[in-house]
């Protein structure tokens, strides 16, 4: 047996490239499901973001996570308020994702919605909705987490979820 065999005939990232660019392509083959997160600022102005870090991580009790930028114009925001609504898109929203991706100062204009729990948004379309409370913060590298503790959810089992992969969005199909 050799030592350090290549396990696998994939091509490796190249070492004098660009390795955040391969590693963003590689972890780009993990298709993700795409969500609105909402919530209301200091000034109670209804604020939102586009994400695809959005993960479940306990039931008992029900907590979620997902991650924004340390450089995000909302940052602020999201640190201080006490609860945020995670609104996740449809596969007929990808025009929602693109206006909560831009940096439109009233995307709220747009987009259908009613306000959840303390007022903050909930989207209209969407193939579920978690209102919860902003239980803990932990910094990892570029990236804060946010992990939230679900007070009230709904799901509409109708609409087929919007999915992100590959740089680009996608629709799930039946097998």
């Amino acid at each position: 047996m050799t030592e350090n065999p290549e396990p696998f005939p994939f091509e490796q990232a190249d070492p004098t490239g660009d390795a955040e660019r391969d590693l963003r392509t590689a972890l780009g083959r993990f298709p993700t499901g795409v969500a609105v997160v909402t919530a209301l600022d200091a000034d109670g102005l209804a604020i939102g973001l586009t994400v695809s870090s959005f993960n479940t991580v306990s039931l008992a009790p029900p907590l979620v996570v997902w991650s924004l930028q340390l450089t995000s114009r909302h940052l602020d925001s999201f640190d201080t308020t006490a609860t945020y609504a995670i609104n996740i898109l449809s596969a007929t929203q990808e025009e929602v994702s693109n206006l909560f991706a831009s940096s439109l100062d009233r995307p709220f204009d747009q987009v259908g919605w009613a306000p959840g729990l303390s007022g903050v948004p909930l989207l209209e379309g969407c193939c579920a909705w978690f209102e919860v409370d902003n239980h803990q913060q932990l910094d990892g590298g570029d990236h804060r987490l946010y992990l939230g503790k679900v007070r009230r959810f709904a799901a509409d089992p109708s609409p087929v979820p919007l999915v992100f992969h590959d740089g680009d969005y996608r629709v799930l199909r039946d097998r």
